[in-house]
C-alpha cells in the first residue's frame, strides 16, 4: 500500500523522513498511485483539482512545495477534510535577492549591455555609452508587503531608496518604522514609484491588477518588476506600455502562461526575462522540499502540520 505520493524528485533527506511514515511512490507514474495515497507532496506546476482529488479517496494532506497555492482547489480539499500546506519563509531571501537582481538589471540596462558586447558592438569605454539610472534617491513601490515584499524593502534601503507600499494588510508599527515605509493608495503607488515591484498573491481581486489602465497611470520612465505571479499583469498591455510608454523597462521572472510566453514580449529589448528562478538556489529548493516532507510526515503521524494554508 502506498501512503505517500510525490509528483517531483525529492532529496534523500526528505525521502528518508517520508519513509518513516510509510511507502513512497513517484514521481514516475504518480497519478497511478493515488488510489491508496494518504499524502500528496507536489509543486505548483501540477494542478490539484477536484477530479484529481477524487482519485485519492484516502487523501489526508496536500503538501505543496511552494509559497503559492492557487493551483490547489482549496474548496475541494476543505470539503473532503484534506489539509493543504505550503512552504512560506524558506524561499523569502532567495526570491528577494532575485527581485533585486532584476531591479538592478532593468534599471541599469545590464541585459542590453551584455547583448551588445556579445554581438561585438563594444569597442572600448565610451562616456555616453550603456547608460542606465541610479537607484539612490529613487522611490520603490511595493505591491504586496508580505514576507518577500518586506525583504525586498530591506534591500532597497541599503541602496538608498525610498519605500512606499500598497497592501491588503497594514504593516506593524515596528516594521513600518524599520523599513521607513509609507502606506499609499494603489493610484499613488503607480504615480509616485520609479520602480514597482510585485509581491501579492494571485486572487480574483489581484488578477490583472496591472492592466492597461494601471500601467498607463505609472510614472513615465518607470520600471515594473514581477517575481510573484504572472497573471498579476496583463501581458498584452505590458508590451504596449514598454513599446510606447510610460514604462522605460521591466524585469519578469513569472508569466501568465509559462509554456507560451508572447513573442512580442520576447522581442522587446527593454525587458529582462528570466525562467521563473526566484527560489532557484540549491539551499532554498532543498529547504522547500524538506518542509513539504515535514508537513506530510506530521499529518501522517497524528501531529498538526507546520505551515497550513488558512483560507
Amino acid at each position: 500500500m502506498t501512503r505517500i505520493v510525490t509528483t517531483f524528485p525529492l532529496p534523500d533527506e526528505a525521502l528518508a523522513l517520508l519513509r518513516e511514515a510509510g511507502p513512497v511512490a513517484g514521481p514516475e507514474g504518480w497519478r497511478d498511485a493515488l488510489a491508496d495515497a494518504e499524502a500528496l507532496v507536489t509543486i505548483l506546476t501540477e494542478p490539484i483539482d477536484a477530479a484529481l482529488i477524487d482519485r485519492a479517496p484516502g487523501l489526508r494532506i496536500v503538501a505543496n512545495a511552494a509559497a503559492g497555492y492557487e493551483h490547489v482547489d482549496l474548496a475541494a480539499c476543505r470539503e473532503r477534510g484534506i489539509v493543504v500546506t505550503n512552504t512560506p519563509d524558506v524561499l523569502t531571501d532567495a526570491t528577494a535577492d532575485l527581485t533585486f537582481a532584476l531591479i538592478l538589471s532593468a534599471v541599469r540596462e545590464l541585459s542590453r549591455a551584455e547583448r551588445s558586447l556579445r554581438a561585438g558592438e563594444f569597442h572600448g569605454w565610451g562616456f555616453w555609452d550603456y547608460l542606465g539610472c541610479d537607484l539612490a534617491g529613487k522611490t520603490l513601490g511595493i505591491y504586496g508587503m508580505g514576507r518577500i515584499g518586506r525583504a525586498v524593502a530591506r534591500r532597497a534601503l541599503a541602496f538608498g531608496m525610498r519605500i512606499i507600499h500598497h497592501s491588503r494588510a497594514p504593516l506593524s508599527p515596528d516594521d513600518a518604522r524599520a523599513l521607513e515605509a509609507e502606506a499609499v493608495s494603489f493610484d499613488d503607488l503607480l504615480a509616485r514609484s520609479d520602480v514597482v515591484s510585485l509581491h501579492a498573491p494571485l486572487t480574483e481581486e489581484t488578477r490583472h491588477a496591472f492592466d492597461r489602465g494601471a500601467l498607463g497611470r505609472m510614472r513615465r520612465g518607470s520600471y515594473l518588476v514581477n517575481t510573484a505571479r504572472g497573471a498579476l499583469v496583463d501581458e498584452a498591455a505590458l508590451v504596449d506600455a514598454l513599446r510606447d510608454g510610460p514604462l522605460a523597462g521591466a524585469g519578469l521572472d513569472v508569466y501568465e502562461d509559462e509554456t507560451a510566453i508572447p513573442p512580442a514580449l520576447l522581442d522587446l529589448p527593454n525587458v529582462v526575462l528570466l525562467p521563473h528562478v526566484g527560489s532557484a538556489t540549491r539551499e532554498t529548493r532543498a529547504r522547500m522540499a524538506m518542509l513539504a516532507a515535514r508537513n506530510a510526515h506530521a499529518v501522517l503521524t497524528g501531529r498538526p502540520p507546520l505551515t497550513p494554508v488558512d483560507e
